[in-house]
C-alpha cells in the first residue's frame, strides 16, 4: 500500500476514469469512493482538484454538475504508478464499474444546459452522446429563463423520442409521414 493515502484516492480516479470511454461525473466519483467508505467527499473532492491542478484530469461544468475525463497526462501517470492500487481496490473498482457502466454511461450520455445569448433571448443547449461522439447536437433559441429550464428538465426524458422523430423526418421522403 501506498504511504501517502491521498495518492491512492488520486490514483483510484484515475484508474476509474480510464475504465471507461465517457466523462464520469462528480456525483457518480462520489458514489463509489463514499459508499465504499474509502475516504471522505472534502478529502475526495481535494484529490479531484489536486488531479485538475497537475493536469491529469479536465473538468467540464454543466448546470451544477462537473464532468471528469482522464488526459493524456493523466493516462501516462496511471501506466506509471498504477501497479500501488492494491489488486484488492483492482477488483472493488472494476466490479463497480461492472455494475453500474450502463446507468453511469446513460448520464453522462444526455447533457442539456442554457445560456443567455447577445440578444437577450436564451439559448438552449441538448446533446445525446455515446461515448466521446455526439449522436445530437440541438440548439434552441427561446426568450425567457423559464422555458430554457423547462426545456433542460424535460431533455433526459424525451430525448430518444426526439432524437426517433428527427431521423425518421430526415430519412423518409417526404419527411414524417402521417398515421
Amino acid at each position: 500500500m501506498l504511504a501517502e493515502p491521498m495518492t491512492l484516492y488520486k490514483l483510484m480516479n484515475l484508474y476509474m476514469l480510464h475504465q471507461v470511454n465517457f466523462p464520469l461525473t462528480n456525483a457518480q466519483l462520489s458514489n463509489f469512493f463514499l459508499d465504499r467508505e474509502y475516504t471522505t467527499y472534502f478529502t475526495l473532492q481535494q484529490a479531484l482538484n489536486e488531479l485538475l491542478d497537475a493536469g491529469l484530469v479536465k473538468k467540464e461544468t454543466m448546470r451544477n454538475s462537473s464532468r471528469y475525463e482522464i488526459t493524456k497526462e493523466g493516462e501516462e501517470t496511471l501506466e506509471f504508478f498504477g501497479k500501488n492500487i492494491s489488486p484488492a481496490i483492482v477488483s472493488d473498482m472494476d466490479e463497480y464499474l461492472k455494475q453500474n457502466r450502463f446507468r453511469m454511461r446513460n448520464e453522462v450520455g444526455l447533457i442539456s444546459d442554457f445560456y443567455k445569448s447577445t440578444n437577450q433571448d436564451y439559448i438552449v443547449h441538448c446533446e445525446v452522446r455515446e461515448g466521446k461522439a455526439v449522436l445530437v447536437n440541438l440548439d434552441i433559441s427561446v426568450p425567457d429563463k423559464e422555458q430554457a429550464e423547462i426545456m433542460c428538465n424535460h431533455w433526459k426524458d424525451r430525448s430518444q423520442e426526439i432524437y426517433a422523430y428527427v431521423m425518421k423526418s430526415l430519412m423518409s421522403e417526404h419527411g414524417v409521414e402521417k398515421k
